[in-house]
């Protein structure tokens, strides 16, 4: 997942919103980690889940999110336009929360467990939302070769 993440990265520009989706331990800190690594941040990388959010300072900021323990009623205590407005990438855990709040545009990362199996590898399924992110998958398959 860290290196998906780090390849997956090579594409990201500012302002781009990659939601991570899968169940409790598929890997999507794992893929946060690769993608802020991928950004040039070095630090550690940790979920947010108590916190919300987490700030990586790296060639571009990188604001991970995670919504696991939100609903969509936080969506306004939380001045997500602050963050999803402002120049850099956006990781946001667990979007299913706050669905309704969040933009229909970015790219959605489905982590999949191969037969319920965390010690397998993953299955990653990727979507663009909106033209321009479904226009990009073509160049994510540049970086990231299906079956990899």
């Amino acid at each position: 997942m860290i290196q998906f993440g780090e390849r997956m990265a090579r594409i990201l520009k500012s302002g781009d919103i990659v939601y991570l989706m899968g169940e409790l331990g598929a890997g999507k800190t794992t893929l946060a980690r690769g993608l802020a690594r991928g950004l040039g941040y070095q630090g550690r990388v940790t979920s947010p889940t108590f916190t919300v959010l987490n700030i990586y300072q790296g060639v571009l900021p990188v604001y991970h999110c995670d919504f696991y323990r939100l609903g969509e009623g936080d969506a306004c205590d939380l001045g997500l336009e602050d963050f999803l407005e402002k120049d850099g990438v956006t990781l946001v855990e667990w979007p299913e929360q706050m669905a309704r709040a969040l933009p229909a545009r970015g790219f959605a990362v489905r982590i999949l467990l191969t037969d319920n199996d965390y010690d397998l590898p993953r299955i990653v399924q990727i979507r663009g939302l909106g033209n321009e992110y479904e226009a990009r998958l073509e160049e994510l398959k540049t970086v990231v070769s299906p079956g990899n």
